[in-house]
């Protein structure tokens, strides 16, 4: 059923930080740009935070000297302070293809405001944006696909029809897909800095936003105090490539931490034998699951393989870690309760079409051409736990109507810096794992790296323990030196689940 991981490197929270006394109605900058302030937001925002609302407006795409411009909703956040540090933090989020602007409702929460101004700004083309690159046409046949009565066979013609009918629509609009990509994400942030006269600032980014931050190190560094890495995606990493081993990785892991735990061993003997042999299985005769369709109360049967039936991993949240092995030794045993209300969830269409022209630019301008189609092809049949499992975000077919033009060679090459990095990451983080923030650390030369135990992607978003965002703040005031919070040394292994 599975055709590929179809993963967001996402994750959406916000903040950053400007002394904006300085502020006009109608700021202008270089290229063009300006800063217009907005009484009318994008969100509903606590009568007790002082915020500055605007847009941003840039050229679409700064290599055509007749490009027209677009605009880039912006909060700037006021700290709590009574003498606020000046060097504010800029914060984005993941994706490519995730809105930033919702964090703006909880300013609250975010402990970076107790000592500086705090700035959101979201990405071109995302959901706030002027313009927006949706795309509910794939949103539609990715929902269509899924369904148990989709024939397999289809899924090519499907989606290549829905991407060029997506791309169709908003090239009617006069949309420059060439212009939405990480360069000109940087460059925006760049020209807001400028814009504002903001003499230093920190960069807050996580996971696919970590990429800009690279590029706006490399080049844009002048104004740049310290930078976290929450997740880190290497400009170098080839994602497509690694997606799956880096899963079965994760998963290996995790299994095997169970089986070093006492109570888990004993729950669970052999878990992850018996949950490899398990996946394989059902790779070669698929699990048979009837549920009833909650649409029409109709009964429908789903058969699911290795490629699905990994997803007891896939979908968890790092709150959902300790219930892993539970959960897989209920699937052993032949419970499939948690298996049929997982998939009761595809028959209820969503929004996934927001934010993924934006997705698609982006995707198919930096990662697809750097990767090689050969390992690609190898990585969806090498593994028999989970073979037919396509590591590829984008095929090459889709990437050829979205039609963008390749970046430059330097977009794949690792960024060498000494400005102060923090990399944060989650020690189950299969979408960008931590061996990849560790081999970047060789490159930056003034980085600290912090693996959360038992957690999974993106710490600092983790409401449940703020820890990474105490560790991130304490980093930010004072960048040269390590962190040392009790919380982190708190944090142990995960208690798993046995009953």
């Amino acid at each position: 059923m599975i055709k590929k991981i179809a993963y967001f490197l996402l994750m959406a929270f916000p903040p950053l930080i400007i002394n904006c006394q300085s502020i006009q109605e109608n700021v202008k900058g270089s290229f063009n740009t300006t800063f217009t302030i907005s009484k009318k937001t994008t969100h509903k925002i606590n009568k007790k935070q002082k915020y500055t609302f605007g847009y941003l407006e840039v050229p679409e795409n700064r290599q055509d000297s007749n490009s027209q411009t677009i605009k880039i909703p912006v909060y700037i956040f006021k700290s709590r302070s009574k003498s606020p540090k000046k060097d504010p933090i800029i914060y984005t989020v993941g994706g490519p293809g995730q809105t930033t602007m919702p964090s703006a409702q909880y300013m609250e929460y975010y402990k970076y405001l107790d000592d500086r101004d705090f700035i959101l700004i979201e990405q071109r083309g995302n959901y706030y944006a002027k313009p927006h690159l949706d795309c509910p046409e794939l949103a539609k046949a990715t929902f269509r696909s899924n369904l148990p009565d989709f024939d397999e066979t289809e899924y090519d013609v499907l989606v290549a029809k829905a991407t060029k009918d997506c791309r169709n629509r908003l090239a009617k609009k006069g949309i420059d897909f060439d212009g939405y990509n990480t360069n000109e994400i940087a460059a925006d942030i760049n020209d807001l800095v400028n814009i504002l006269e903001i003499e230093k600032y920190n960069l807050l980014t996580i996971s696919y936003s970590t990429k800009i931050a690279q590029v706006l190190m490399r080049d844009y560094p002048k104004k740049i105090r310290s930078i976290v890495m929450d997740s880190p995606l290497p400009l170098e990493s080839n994602y497509d490539e690694e997606s799956v081993k880096n899963l079965l990785e994760t998963v290996d892991k995790l299994l095997s931490d169970c089986e070093a735990n006492e109570g888990c061993n004993n729950a669970f003997p052999k878990i992850k034998t018996r949950f490899y042999n398990y996946l394989k299985e059902k790779t070669e005769k698929p699990l048979e699951v009837k549920i009833d369709n909650p649409n029409n109360g109709k009964i429908e049967t789903f058969n699911l393989t290795g490629a699905d039936l990994i997803g007891v991993f896939t979908i968890a949240s790092t709150e959902d870690i300790v219930n892993i092995p539970y959960e897989i030794n209920k699937l052993l045993s032949d419970d499939l309760t948690s298996v049929k209300e997982q998939l009761s969830y595809l028959f209820q269409e969503s929004n996934y079409g927001s934010g993924l022209g934006m997705r698609l630019s982006v995707w198919c301008a930096e990662e697809y051409p750097f990767s090689s189609q050969s390992i690609i092809k190898t990585e969806t049949t090498k593994y028999p736990e989970v073979k037919g499992l396509s590591s590829e975000t984008f095929e090459e077919e889709i990437c050829k109507i979205w039609g963008v033009q390749k970046v430059s060679e330097i977009e794949d090459l690792a960024v060498k810096s000494d400005i102060p990095v923090l990399l944060i990451n989650g020690e189950y983080d299969n979408l960008t794992p931590p061996k990849w923030a560790n081999s970047m650390s060789n490159n930056l030369v003034n980085s600290y790296q912090f693996v959360f135990k038992g957690w999974k992607h993106t710490p600092t978003t983790n409401w449940g323990n703020p820890c990474a965002m105490i560790l991130a703040n304490e980093f930010f005031n004072n960048p040269k030196e390590k962190p040392n919070s009790d919380c982190f040394e708190q944090i142990g292994s995960p208690e798993f689940k046995t009953e």
